[in-house]
């Protein structure tokens, strides 16, 4: 199998070739371009396989303390423009902590283990977590519906554009679209 890196030199090489035969350029430009142009796409190819070896890579523990950095700043900025009121407080941090993602590493279970189970016996399971998954949801849902009556018409705008997002997965820009996807247009 070829990798992304050979690929990338590959096809420099061959884009190389292809200007230098053209007689579009010079003798001596080409040359240089041949010689620069894999040693750059090689320099390109690692610089954009990176970010994703490092993701994988970084330790549970770190990501799970990132994770929480982030929503912490989530929250901040969310509490921020909602402008809350000193009455409001106590519902908000009902809802903060009610809405907190369990502590410590999730359950885990290891798939050789999995594949030795019978299928009515790996369903079982799969049903239990789901189960588990709804009881978090509806949690949640309770906390926020509460938290949410709470506020002033003013502030359930904001927490709904605010907030709009906030269950969906994926990557995405400063302004919540998905990558590919146009960009929402500014409000004036």
């Amino acid at each position: 199998m070829i990798s992304l890196r050979q690929r990338i030199v590959w096809a420099s090489l061959l884009g190389s070739a292809a200007l230098a035969s053209s007689g579009a350029f010079a003798q001596a430009p080409a040359a240089a371009l041949s010689a620069a142009a894999p040693t750059a796409a090689v320099a390109q190819a690692d610089n954009a396989a990176a970010p994703k070896a490092q993701h994988k890579r970084m330790d549970p523990a770190q990501r799970m303390e990132r994770m929480k950095e982030h929503r912490a700043k989530r929250l901040a900025a969310l509490k921020e423009k909602l402008k809350l009121t000193s009455a409001q407080e106590g519902a908000w941090s009902t809802f903060t902590s009610a809405t907190q993602p369990p502590a410590g590493p999730r359950p885990h279970m290891d798939r050789a283990e999995f594949a030795k189970l019978t299928t009515p016996e790996r369903l079982e399971r799969m049903q239990a977590r789901q189960a588990e998954r709804s009881a978090m949801f509806a949690k949640r849902a309770e906390a926020t519906k509460t938290f949410y009556a709470a506020l002033t018409p003013e502030q359930q705008k904001a927490f709904d554009a605010e907030t709009a997002h906030f269950g969906h997965r994926g990557h995405r820009g400063h302004d919540g679209a998905k990558h590919g996807a146009p960009a929402a247009p500014a409000k004036s």
